[in-house]
């Protein structure tokens, strides 16, 4: 069944259009949120998450909802895994799903004090204790984590971020796909061991509430020329009529519910600071919007 990020089919009708995707509306632990940092709670347990350093082939897709980097299995199969943190399994990834914005001041899914960044980038992996693959763990309990990596237009694109979208330009349109490459999902990982964790759902249908979300305390960068070339995505086919943009492909805000939102960003104890008050903790972000004056 067709769905998309407006009109009739977007997200406000998800749970109403597919009676599966009931969970889309009536669900109490959906996601994305905002991510408020003065209601963190800090857990000093919280240790550093592992992640394989392996690389794997994979092929980049244009969907027609989003941009997707899929792992191509090999006859003899490379898995990329990861592990600790948040998490009581080890999880295989099975994709990354790109969503970014028209414009710089949106794209991604998550917010932080109500900010929002161009883009957001998310690595699903399923837990291959449990389950054999990312569709039977999806609506299962302990299923998947959801690692969302923020993105910032800088002046370069990082680096395994730039191998990852080299292709772009070859899956302009929905249903393209690219030939197969390597590339090595760890360094699309920010290099910080501080991160915010909370339990939510799937952000597309069916918006399953099985998802252990992981979110660094550190963005990546994407260049303007790279960001413009994302913005040149469409959702049909060449042949297609319907040419609308893949940008502003990203879920609406959820409501909280009152979920605790974990972290093991160390807490700023320095009155002085005024771009880090007492009891906020310490963000790697260069957001305005949390500077306080």
């Amino acid at each position: 069944m067709w769905w998309t990020y407006d009109g009739i089919s977007g997200p406000e009708f998800w749970g109403v259009i597919n009676p599966a995707w009931a969970m889309c509306a009536q669900g109490r632990r959906q996601s994305p949120i905002n991510l408020d940092p003065r209601t963190l709670l800090h857990d000093p347990n919280l240790t550093p998450v592992s992640f394989d350093k392996t690389s794997v082939k994979g092929e980049l897709v244009n969907t027609g909802h989003s941009l997707e980097w899929r792992i191509v299995t090999p006859a003899q199969r490379t898995s990329v895994n990861l592990s600790g943190g948040p998490l009581s399994y080890t999880y295989s990834v099975s994709h990354l799903r790109l969503h970014f914005g028209e414009r710089d001041s949106q794209g991604s899914e998550h917010t932080i004090a109500n900010y929002a960044f161009p883009a957001e980038l998310q690595i699903y992996g399923y837990n291959s204790h449990l389950y054999h693959n990312f569709s039977q763990a999806a609506s299962q309990v302990y299923g998947v984590v959801a690692v969302a990596v923020l993105i910032q237009v800088g002046d370069r694109t990082s680096l395994e971020l730039s191998t990852m979208l080299d292709a772009v330009p070859s899956v302009k349109f929905g249903g393209s796909v690219s030939p197969p490459y390597d590339l090595r999902i760890s360094e699309l990982i920010p290099s910080t061991e501080q991160y915010l964790t909370y339990d939510g759902s799937l952000t597309m249908p069916g918006c399953h509430e099985t998802v252990t979300w992981i979110v660094p305390n550190k963005p990546l960068y994407v260049s303007f020329n790279q960001m413009r070339n994302l913005r040149r995505l469409r959702q049909g086919t060449s042949d297609f009529s319907r040419h609308a943009p893949v940008a502003n492909n990203f879920r609406p805000i959820q409501s909280g519910h009152h979920r605790t939102v974990r972290t093991n960003i160390i807490f700023s104890s320095d009155e002085n600071d005024m771009k880090c008050p007492k009891s906020e903790p310490k963000f790697q972000y260069q957001a305005k919007d949390w500077q306080h004056s």
